[in-house]
């Protein structure tokens, strides 16, 4: 339970900062061009090697890319950097993309289901295919992901070349010619007109035979859907987690959270049910889900009300119970309408050894280390200059957006996204007061402002306590000049080295470091 001891606990100094570059951009806008709403990115995420990336979009579709730098370049390290070879970047390239899902309507309810992509998972690889779990708001599925060798149909018993009356095709009954290869049965333009009022040559043909279908050495991938999990939520899906078994995962909704197994797509198990006896009694929401990358037994969730729950489902078919709460120690003085609003926490990530845990409220990135549940192990302010700004902000209803975060590999780092397309980087580890913050474009640093971080408040000789990142008058800091149109919702951090994938509206950009 205790997880493993991760770099961030490890580290003695804390690490250089970072200088971030760009790197790629898929979908890139140009200038003047209206965004189509159904292009617009809602999910994003690395699979385990970090060699695949698949997006979701609001279309319903799934987009998958794949690594191309991996084989480029030979030799070690230290005789790439003696033959002053620059050191390569992940590199990805457009692998496929497939309509994952479309718009339905419960009759029942008299709801439209839109095809929103909510969140993607992958799963684990076998016999070199690839397997992904994806969702909307209502139902999960299960997809395969398989390189298909093509297959080519050659040696037809007819010539388009030669025709003869109002286009028929012409061949004698000796005729051994050979057509050109179609791609998966496809027939030639001429021999669709022909097929309509086709004729027999004179004298007939004296044998049939019948065209020869060629696997060719060219391979495209294929997805095909393999299961369909339906009809488990009343509410709105916004979290799925693969568990570390392989075996499992699990889908939450506002007010449920359901174990399934990937085999069995008739039946799931309610573990966590935070509906009240009387509607009226609700008080919080589930806001977000995900299993202990290292513990099978093990998840969290977080609610509205800024908390965060970790439960062992050891304990009891229906965990009603939690084994640790974490959430912020009360703050003195009076409360506003929006405290509650803002406390909600949108998002939550484990580290990779899954002893801290990485959450996203409004305002702040905070992190926690799951030995200690007195409060958070440090705060990162994220946008605090939008605290005069809230009134503003709730009356556009861009305070109930949700920011997703990440954290990097090494649980040294952590990014959050931001309004006008900008996104930050903390660094988490002890001592550290790396903040960067960086526009999503092929330049991101220039709208970067050096921003001076608070020290660290030390409450005892267990718990640390960092709030970074207040922001100073500047660029960021001028609210006049952001953009709440333009918001950086979703972002992934490579599982092995410094690179980010983050979504500005229909372009996916990649960052390195």
């Amino acid at each position: 339970m205790n997880g493993g001891d991760e770099v961030v606990a490890a580290s003695a100094d804390p690490p250089l900062p970072l200088e971030w570059r760009f790197s790629q951009v898929f979908g890139e806008r140009s200038a003047g061009e209206e965004v189509q709403e159904v292009d617009i990115i809602s999910a994003i995420e690395f699979d385990n090697s970090g060699n695949h990336l698949a997006t979701g979009d609001r279309g319903g579709r799934v987009v998958l890319f794949e690594r191309t730098d991996t084989n480029n370049s030979s030799g070690t390290r230290r005789e790439l950097e003696e033959d002053d070879y620059p050191l390569r970047h992940p590199e990805f390239r457009y692998k496929t993309e497939f309509q994952s899902h479309d718009p339905e309507f419960d009759y029942l309810k008299s709801l439209e289901i839109e095809e929103k992509i909510n969140k993607i998972r992958w799963c684990q690889t076998a016999n070199g295919a690839l397997f992904l779990l994806s969702t909307n708001d209502k139902t999960i599925k299960f997809w395969k992901v398989q390189d298909k060798k093509i297959k080519k149909i050659c040696d037809m018993n007819s010539d388009p070349s030669r025709t003869i009356g109002n286009g028929t095709v012409a061949s004698s009954s000796n005729s051994n010619i050979t057509s050109s290869c179609l791609v998966n049965g496809g027939v030639s333009e001429v021999n669709n007109s022909s097929c309509t009022d086709f004729s027999l040559p004179p004298g007939g043909i004296s044998s049939l035979r019948l065209p020869v279908v060629v696997t060719s050495h060219e391979s495209s991938p294929m997805a095909r859907c393999r299961r369909v999990y339906a009809h488990a939520h009343d509410y709105h899906i916004n979290s799925i987690s693969n568990n570390s078994d392989g075996e499992t995962f699990i889908s939450a909704d506002d007010l449920r959270i359901n174990l399934w197994n990937l085999e069995i797509s008739n039946q799931s198990f309610n573990i966590v049910d935070v509906k009240p006896a009387k509607m009226e009694d609700l008080s919080e929401v589930i806001t977000s889900a995900e299993f202990h990358p290292t513990h099978c037994n093990m998840l969290a969730y977080s609610s509205s009300k800024g908390s965060i729950r970790l439960i062992d489902l050891r304990q009891s078919a229906l965990c009603d119970s939690h084994s640790k709460l974490f959430e912020e120690p009360e703050q003195a003085g009076p409360k506003s309408f929006f405290t509650e609003i803002i406390a909600s926490v949108s998002d939550i990530k484990f580290a990779k050894e899954g002893r801290y845990l990485l959450s996203r409220d409004y305002m702040t990135l905070k992190l926690w280390d799951i030995n200690m549940d007195a409060g958070p192990v440090a705060t990162f302010q994220v946008h605090e200059y939008l605290k005069p700004k809230l009134c503003d902000l709730y009356e556009n209803d861009s305070i109930f957006d949700k920011f997703e975060c990440c954290i990097s590999g090494n649980g040294l780092r952590a990014a959050t996204g931001s309004y006008s397309n900008l996104f930050r980087v903390f660094g988490v580890a002890p001592g550290s007061t790396e903040t960067a913050t960086l526009e999503a474009s092929r330049n991101p640093m220039r709208r970067h402002v050096p921003i001076p971080s608070r020290p660290s408040r030390t409450l005892s000789s267990i718990t640390r306590v960092v709030s970074r990142g207040s922001e100073s008058p500047g660029v960021d800091g001028n609210t006049n000049a952001l953009d709440y149109t333009t918001k950086l919702l979703h972002l992934a951090w490579h599982p092995n080295e410094n690179s980010i994938a983050c979504a500005a509206a229909n372009s996916l950009y990649m960052y390195y470091a």
